[in-house]
């Protein structure tokens, strides 16, 4: 692949913990991921990225961090991580990591140095420690996971945490913190790991006790720009690497503002992600990512689906198709026939359209959200966090299932962190195998045209009425999406459709790639 692979690439997100057990424990691993990286060169992946693999207490499914340069013991070490890097690069797959910047864990070396030398300690000073105003906390700011986003410690003092109070956020104001996170990547980059997947990207600058200038306190602060021109910098000496942002935000020109040429590679697409199935909002979503993204030349990303987020098939299905992470709708009523052609549709969609693409571990098999979790298993700390009112991100975490009918279907040996519904017997990697009809053959199936003819790129559309999205790619190729409620005529070569075509029409709910 070119020093540009990034651009076009398809890129596989692997949640370790439930994507192959390879001891028995129930948590999935690395010695499990070693295992299954044949289905994903045979899948078509260009790179996989992977959510935390470092040692972590898991309050927050590893994005509490303890030690940013050695490996999860429940899911391998260091030597298992380099040997999997060799893999991957063996079968033609990039690696990208998460790294989590904006907070540590409280199991942290550095955390636990702060806590035992006291107020006023350089050691807080790579935190957020202040003092309460009267007997409450500094100020009212309130955690992303629900609650105060602050904890008292018992010499008085309140520390920040705007995720769990497990997660202390770091001061980066203070030089050690810009320093350790260069020497973090650097570490990695050493071990040829080929980019890094930032999380919560936009958050890391802050100011608790500035008065108001217009900037939010601590979302989108200018000064975050500067930590990343350094990395970018760290990233261009090592050729072929890249950074990926994970930045919501609302205002596009804000946005780019990540993506000039001295800043990060690419950011997540969130406003396709949480589009509506319909063809107006999709393609005002299409248009306004490239216009946000030519003045500075980024190219787009899209993705479907991830770990934090209502499974596709499931969402589709529903009379609201949108998605926002302050309303999960779970419970909401869905049509899992309607879910699973929309998700199919949708997936050749997203294919198609220039740029690389994001695929959570099983949308390739269609999976649902499983919403019927029992309380008692879910771990997500936004559950307990949110007094119980909000169920959390279980349901799209639990466990891939990859053969046999029953529970739990060759994820590994034993019980699996989160139970797998017995239904899922007819979605496993193998039942689907031996049917091209199932979703992991359609995948297949556009994950071998795209390598060949799709990616990075230009598009045009192509008039086909309101409710039908139509472009044409450079190579020619042509994709139709119908969106609304009646077929709709296509013509030319047919090389993949998401559905059955009836004669020459497009059916509702159904996509096409022709010549």
């Amino acid at each position: 692949m070119p020093e540009t692979w990034w651009r076009g690439a398809v890129i596989y997100q692997v949640y370790l913990r439930s994507f192959a057990d390879g001891n028995g424990d129930g948590v999935g691993d690395l010695a499990g991921l070693r295992s299954r990286l044949p289905y994903l060169a045979e899948l078509g992946a260009d790179a996989i990225w992977l959510n935390p693999w470092y040692p972590s207490p898991m309050a927050d499914g590893g994005y509490d961090v303890a030690d940013y340069r050695d490996i999860e013991p429940a899911f391998g070490t260091l030597a298992e991580a380099e040997a999997f890097i060799g893999e991957a690069h063996a079968l033609g797959i990039r690696v990208i990591i998460d790294v989590v910047p904006n907070h540590s864990s409280d199991h942290s070396e550095w955390f636990r140095q702060a806590l035992a030398a006291g107020p006023g300690s350089p050691e807080r000073a790579r935190f957020w420690f202040r003092r309460g105003e009267g007997d409450g906390p500094p100020n009212d700011w309130r955690s992303i996971f629900g609650g105060p986003a602050w904890t008292q410690v018992p010499d008085g003092e309140w520390y920040l945490h705007l995720f769990a109070p497990e997660q202390p956020d770091f001061n980066w104001t203070h030089p050690d913190v810009h320093a350790e996170f260069l020497d973090v990547l650097r570490f990695w980059f050493e071990r040829g790991v080929d980019g890094f997947r930032i999380d919560s990207a936009a958050v890391l600058v802050k100011d608790p006790d500035a008065a108001p200038d217009g900037l939010h306190p601590y979302t989108d602060r200018d000064g975050v720009h500067d930590i990343y021109r350094d990395w970018r910098r760290l990233a261009d000496a090592y050729p072929g690497r890249m950074l990926v942002g994970e930045v919501w935000l609302p205002d596009q020109e804000r946005l780019a503002r990540y993506l000039r040429p001295d800043e990060m590679h690419t950011v997540f697409n969130f406003p396709f992600l949480g589009a509506p199935w319909d063809a107006a909002a999709l393609r005002a979503v299409i248009d306004d990512t490239f216009a946000t993204l030519a003045p500075v030349g980024a190219p787009a990303t899209w993705v479907l689906s991830n770990h934090d987020v209502i499974r596709t098939v499931t969402r589709y299905g529903r009379a609201d198709t949108s998605f926002d992470h302050a309303d999960r709708r779970l419970g909401a009523p869905t049509d899992p026939a309607l879910g699973l052609r929309r998700a199919r549709a949708a997936a050749l969609l997203s294919l198609a359209l220039p740029g690389s693409v994001y695929i959570y571990q099983g949308e390739e098999l269609g999976l649902p959200e499983v919403e019927d979790l029992p309380d008692e298993v879910r771990q997500d700390p936004i559950w307990r966090r949110s007094g119980h009112t909000d169920r959390g991100r279980d349901g799209c975490r639990v466990p891939l299932p990859w053969s046999g009918v029953e529970p739990p279907f060759g994820f590994g040996t034993g019980e699996p962190w989160l139970p797998q519904p017995a239904g899922w017997k007819d979605l496993t990697v193998e039942a689907q195998q031996a049917d091209p009809s199932s979703m992991l053959a359609l995948y297949r199936a556009a994950l071998r045209i795209r390598a060949n003819e799709l990616g990075d790129g230009t598009m045009r559309w192509l008039p086909m009425g309101d409710d039908v999205l139509a472009f044409v790619r450079d190579s020619g190729l042509t994709c139709v999406v119908n969106l609304g409620a009646e077929p709709v005529p296509v013509t030319g070569e047919v090389l993949l459709a998401s559905g059955p075509l009836q004669g020459g029409l497009l059916p509702p709910n159904t996509a096409v790639w022709l010549r």
